[in-house]
């Protein structure tokens, strides 16, 4: 299968040593931009992963997928620069992070992945599993075992 187009909107203020995405700079199949004051992007016809949305499955492939990689705090900023109409897609099931999170200031939901893990859920339920998309992750075999221990996907 052809690797799933992606394209990753990245808050302004977020630091790319800290992101879990930054292993995958340079492949062919992902678009990564940055958000900044006047930034406007036109989301019609991706799909936008997204918490509280109806889930992901099979029948959403053939969409390419957008990726808003921020903090959580952050987020409202980002889908504000989205024109159009996207389509919102949730990872289906209970899924839980291996990132460890550190905020003091703000509550994550319980419900969100990293970047990283959002993304290769999604293309794996899309038909599209390429464990390459983690390598780098440091949290790598830890989210990989938990996804087996589930029987995701």
């Amino acid at each position: 299968m052809t690797p799933i187009r992606t394209t990753v909107i990245r808050h302004e203020k977020e630091n790319v040593r800290k992101c879990s995405l930054r292993f995958l700079h340079g492949r062919p199949e992902m678009t990564f931009l940055k958000q900044r004051p006047g930034f406007r992007f036109d989301a019609t016809g991706f799909t936008l992963l997204a918490v509280d949305a109806p889930p992901l499955s099979p029948a959403d492939a053939g969409r390419p997928l957008l990726l808003l990689d921020s903090t959580w705090r952050w987020l409202p900023r980002l889908f504000a620069c989205l024109d159009g109409t996207p389509v919102p897609r949730a990872i289906p099931g209970d899924l839980r992070t291996a990132y460890p999170r550190t905020s003091k200031v703000f509550e994550d939901p319980a419900a969100g992945l990293a970047s990283i893990e959002a993304l290769y859920v999604a293309r794996t339920l899309l038909g599209d599993d390429d464990p390459t998309l983690l390598d780098g992750y440091h949290w790598k075999d830890t989210f990989l075992a938990t996804l087996r221990e589930r029987g995701q996907p």
